[in-house]
C-alpha cells in the first residue's frame, strides 16, 4: 500500500511511457512483415511484455536494447505452432488480437488464456466474427470466455457489422482477414481508435477507409518498417487532469499521441474549461505526436454522450475525479464497457470518490457527479485496475489528507514508473504504508 499526500502544484516537463496500443499493434503486424519491424519507445508495461512472450513462443525473434529503448519483432521462418498454451496474463488485447491471428493461420492450434481477471472478460464479440470467417475456435461458455482452442484455417473475407465499438475487436478481423479470401469489411457502430489501419498504410498494405467503415484485402507479403511510437495518450491523461485541478500547476508533456480517436478527454476538458495548448506537432509512424501544455484551470460540469465514449474509455476514471473538483454536475452517460474492464471501473470509482467524500452516483452505465467537493484523506482499493488505481493517485494530490491505495502494484500493467514521475513532477514524498 502506498501513501499520496496532497500537493499544491504541478510544474515541469514529463516523457510518458510508449503508447500501449500502438506498441501491441506493432509487435503483431512485425509478425507478418516480411522484413520486421523495428520501433523505439515501446511500451514496458506487463500487457505489452505478455504479447511479445505469446509471439515468441510462436517462433517470432524479439530483440529488446532497454538501454535504447527498441524492440525489434520479425518472424524468419514464418509462425509456428506453439508448444504450451498462450498466455495473455492481463492483457485483453493480447488475448482478442492473438484470436484474430491464429485464426487465419492453417493447420496451427493453439490455446489462449489469461490471468483470473481476463477470464471473466467478454470474448463472444470477437470469437463471433471469427467463427462467421471460417474461424474454428471453442472454449468456455460457447467461446465467450478463456481458455480458448484455435485451430487456425483458411477465411473468407465478408462483411462484418459490430455490435459493440471495440477497435480490439476490428483489430483482430482485420488482422484475420488480411491472410483471407476476398475483402474483409468491418462496420463500426461508432469511432473507435484507428491505430491498425494508420500502421497498416504506413507500411504500404492498401487500406480503404469510408465512414465507419474500414476494408483490407489478402496480401502475402507486408514489408518491415522503423519508427518512433509516440507517449501514450492515456498514460499523459492522469497528468492532464493532475495539472488541471491543482492550483499555480504548469505542465508541459512532450512527444504524446494527439490521434483524434484518443484525444476525446481533452475536448470533454476543453468544454469544461481546460487551459491547454497543443504545441510542435509532427508525425511518427503515421501517428500524430505533439507537445500538450496545460496549466491550473477552473473546471465546470458537463455531460459525456454515449457516442464520446469510444474516444476517451480509458481515461474516463480519472475524469472522474476531474468531476470531482468541477462546478456543478457532471454526468457521463453510455460507458457500459467499463464494466468488463480490467475490474468494473464504474463501481470501483464510485466506491473509492465516495470513501473520500465525492458526491458520486453510480449508474448502470457510468456516473452523475456534484463537483466542488472537497475530497478527504481515506483509503482506497485499486481493485487490481491499473487505470484505477492512478486515477486515485490523482485524487490523493487534491484531497485534505494522505490517501493510501491498496495493491497500487497494478501501475506496471501499463506505466511502470509512474509513481516515480509523480514524484518528480510534485515534490510530494511518498512512502510505503502496511496494511
Amino acid at each position: 500500500m502506498i501513501e499520496i499526500n496532497p500537493t499544491s502544484r504541478i510544474n515541469g516537463e514529463i516523457h510518458v511511457p510508449g503508447d500501449k496500443s500502438i506498441s501491441h499493434r506493432a509487435a503483431f503486424l512485425g509478425a507478418m512483415t516480411r522484413d520486421g519491424v523495428e520501433v523505439s519507445n515501446f511500451s514496458p508495461g506487463q500487457d505489452c511484455a505478455s504479447t511479445l512472450a505469446c509471439l515468441e513462443a510462436m517462433g517470432c525473434a524479439v530483440e529488446q536494447d532497454k538501454a535504447l529503448n527498441t524492440v525489434k519483432i520479425k518472424a524468419p521462418t514464418g509462425l509456428k505452432e506453439p508448444k504450451d498454451v498462450l498466455d495473455a496474463k492481463n492483457s485483453g488485447t493480447t488475448a482478442r488480437l492473438l484470436l484474430g491471428l491464429l485464426s487465419g493461420i492453417p493447420n496451427l492450434f493453439a490455446v489462449v488464456t489469461g490471468d483470473e481477471s481476463l477470464k471473466r472478460r467478454p470474448m463472444g464479440r470477437v470469437v463471433k466474427p471469427l467463427v462467421a470467417m471460417g474461424a474454428k475456435i471453442d472454449g468456455r461458455e460457447f467461446g465467450e470466455r478463456l481458455p480458448l482452442a484455435v485451430r487456425g484455417r483458411k477465411l473468407s473475407g465478408g462483411v462484418h457489422a459490430l455490435q459493440v465499438a471495440s477497435a480490439q475487436v476490428k483489430t483482430a478481423i482485420l488482422l484475420a482477414g488480411l491472410g483471407a479470401q476476398g475483402a474483409t469489411t468491418v462496420i463500426e457502430p461508432s469511432p473507435t481508435r484507428d491505430h491498425t489501419e494508420i500502421m497498416l498504410e504506413y507500411l504500404g498494405v492498401p487500406v480503404l477507409k469510408d465512414g465507419l467503415k474500414v476494408t483490407v484485402y489478402p496480401t502475402s507479403s507486408i514489408p518491415g518498417e522503423s519508427w518512433r511510437i509516440p507517449g501514450d495518450f492515456s498514460a499523459a491523461a492522469f497528468w492532464i487532469v493532475a495539472a488541471a485541478i491543482t492550483a499555480e500547476s504548469e505542465l508541459r508533456i512532450k512527444e504524446v499521441n494527439v490521434n483524434p480517436t484518443r484525444t476525446g478527454l481533452l475536448k470533454v476538458l476543453e468544454r469544461m474549461g481546460l487551459d491547454h495548448a497543443i504545441e510542435d506537432e509532427t508525425l511518427s509512424g503515421g501517428e500524430r505526436t505533439a507537445t500538450v501544455a496545460v496549466r491550473s484551470s477552473r473546471l465546470k460540469g458537463t455531460t459525456v454522450s454515449p457516442e464520446e465514449v469510444p474516444s476517451l474509455i480509458d481515461e474516463l476514471p480519472v475524469l472522474a475525479v476531474a468531476a470531482t473538483r468541477a462546478e456543478g454536475i457532471t454526468e457521463i452517460r453510455g460507458a457500459r464497457e467499463l464494466r468488463v474492464k480490467e475490474s468494473d471501473r464504474i463501481h470501483a470509482m464510485a466506491i473509492n470518490l465516495k470513501a473520500l467524500g465525492a458526491q458520486i452516483q453510480e449508474t448502470d452505465d457510468g456516473w452523475i457527479i456534484e463537483g466542488r467537493t472537497t475530497l478527504s484523506g481515506g483509503r482506497a482499493k485499486s481493485f487490481g485496475d491499473h487505470r484505477v488505481a492512478m486515477a486515485m493517485a490523482v485524487a490523493g494530490l487534491v484531497a485534505t489528507g494522505p490517501v493510501c491505495i491498496e495493491d497500487e502494484e497494478c501501475v506496471s500493467i501499463s506505466y511502470p514508473g509512474f509513481f516515480d514521475d509523480l514524484t518528480e513532477l510534485t515534490q510530494t514524498c511518498l512512502k510505503e504504508v502496511s496494511s
